[in-house]
């Protein structure tokens, strides 16, 4: 049996910029930070995870089935497998929840950056 998981606010691993919340075997939680200029995230897909996103700050824009949509803080998206999407700072600096789940083994590359 698994035992519960608790990251307090100032806590969590940081790599970089970002911090992870959580490496479990089903789920990956990392609060992801970037600048304004940042260059995004290239349009990609996940054949065997969800790849969830909630906005804690700024503007930013989605792409979704070859959609791009702007969107602010309050604002939650899950992109299933196999499904094209990516995203980019809409002229301010993000701050945003990243779910992968299960885990894919995301937090492990960005550590090998």
């Amino acid at each position: 049996m698994e035992e519960p998981f608790f990251v307090g606010p100032d806590e969590g691993e940081r790599i970089r910029q970002h911090r992870v919340l959580a490496e479990l075997p089903h789920v990956e939680a990392l609060e992801l930070s970037f600048p304004a200029d940042f260059e995004g995230v290239d349009p990609h897909t996940h054949a065997t995870h969800t790849d969830s996103f909630y906005v804690l700050e700024g503007e930013i824009d989605f792409l979704l089935e070859g959609e791009w949509r702007r969107t602010g803080p309050g604002t939650f998206l899950a992109v299933p497998p196999n499904v094209v999407h990516g995203f980019r700072p809409a002229g301010t600096a993000i701050r945003l929840l990243n779910f992968h789940t299960p885990d894919d083994g995301f937090i492990g590359r960005l550590r090998d950056e």
